[in-house]
């Protein structure tokens, strides 16, 4: 089971940087009226085990925070990983 939270916790750091970066992209994008990031794409991120770093990107950038539907999706996903880590200490 260490092995598993081992590489559980390496995924999600990387992810994490890749979507904090992500967030900071896109708000500088918002602000230049450039190319935006898919909110599909944040949310794969988040997916992925970026959660972390996208929760840390909408309060440091303060960017996603007024859509409540984006909200609700982000905290979906991070539902998902606290049960799947739940049923792996479960079952382990």
């Amino acid at each position: 089971m260490l092995a598993f939270f081992k590489i559980y916790l390496a995924i999600v750091a990387l992810m994490s940087l890749v979507c904090f970066a992500m967030y900071g992209w896109d708000k500088r994008q918002a602000q230049k009226n450039g190319w935006r990031t898919p909110e599909r794409t944040l949310h794969t991120l988040s997916l992925f085990g970026g959660w972390p770093g996208a929760l840390l990107g909408q309060k440091v950038f303060r960017h996603k925070t007024q859509k409540a539907g984006f909200k609700a999706m982000t905290y979906l996903i991070i539902a998902v990983h606290v049960l799947l880590i739940a049923i792996v200490i479960y079952y382990r």
